[in-house]
């Protein structure tokens, strides 16, 4: 495994009592890149990314994460190692502020527990950072409300704080754009452009406008196996694609 590769698989396979929903995949995600698994419907994506975040167990294969093995390994130690998927941490709590859901997943490294009793002073030196991450993805201005509050697009923002709170080498979303409306997409994908400049992300993503704008590498699932990989343009122009697209729809 290069240095350059943060993760790989190795004839990755996933079976649910005899249907093979990925099968053999071969992925190489490089480092420092935004990285993007597409496909038509059925086509594998969700569970291959469940797969590498450690959702689901292989049926086969191997996945390492900067050159460690780590097909076995729990999610919540992948978390730690510095792979980190959104929603794996950051589940907001509606009722806290947008302020006080980015301390609750700072204080996650100061040990194993959220340290709810601790006094507000302690709590306070953890606000600054706090601000700094809101202010990272666009929210700061929010910081007093309530996360149930926040329109969906601004909730997701907040979610993307809490992850970057663990300081993760390596953030995966799934479908980051779902159910947002234009002006939210906008705003989210330009947020993950700001913090994909010094990690890498991995993202799941029907939103072809937005994989086309954001990705370094494309990575075409059909049925479970590798269709096509390769920068947008490339995968624009390659006839199986558009047929798999034509042929399927991409919702």
């Amino acid at each position: 495994m290069s240095d350059d590769v943060i993760v790989e698989t190795r004839n990755l396979t996933k079976e649910f009592k005899g249907f093979v929903a990925v099968a053999d995949v071969n992925l190489k995600v490089r480092r420092h890149t935004i990285h993007a698994l597409i496909g038509p419907n059925g086509a594998g994506k969700t569970t291959c990314f469940n797969l590498i975040t450690k959702f689901l167990q292989p049926s086969r294969g191997v996945i390492l994460f900067n050159g460690r093995d780590i097909t076995r390994t729990r999610p919540a130690a992948i978390a730690r190692a510095g792979m980190v998927r959104s929603f794996q941490i950051s589940a907001v709590f509606g009722h806290l502020t947008a302020l006080e859901n980015v301390r609750v997943a700072l204080q996650r490294k100061l040990g194993n527990s959220f340290h709810f009793w601790r006094s507000d002073r302690t709590l306070a030196a953890l606000d600054e950072r706090a601000m700094e991450l809101l202010d990272a993805v666009g929210v700061a201005e929010y910081h007093d409300t309530a996360a149930g509050e926040l329109s969906y697009g601004r909730k997701r923002a907040l979610e993307i704080a809490t992850t970057l709170a663990l300081d993760p080498e390596m953030l995966l979303l799934d479908e980051p754009m779902a159910g947002m409306g234009s002006e939210d997409v906008q705003r989210t994908a330009a947020l993950i452009r700001r913090v994909a400049k010094d990690r890498t992300v991995l993202m799941v993503e029907h939103n072809l406008s937005v994989v086309a704008d954001l990705s370094d590498t494309i990575t075409v699932l059909k049925l479970g196996k590798i269709l096509a990989e390769g920068p947008y343009a490339e995968i624009a122009r390659n006839p199986e694609v558009v047929d798999a697209y034509m042929g399927a729809g991409h919702g």
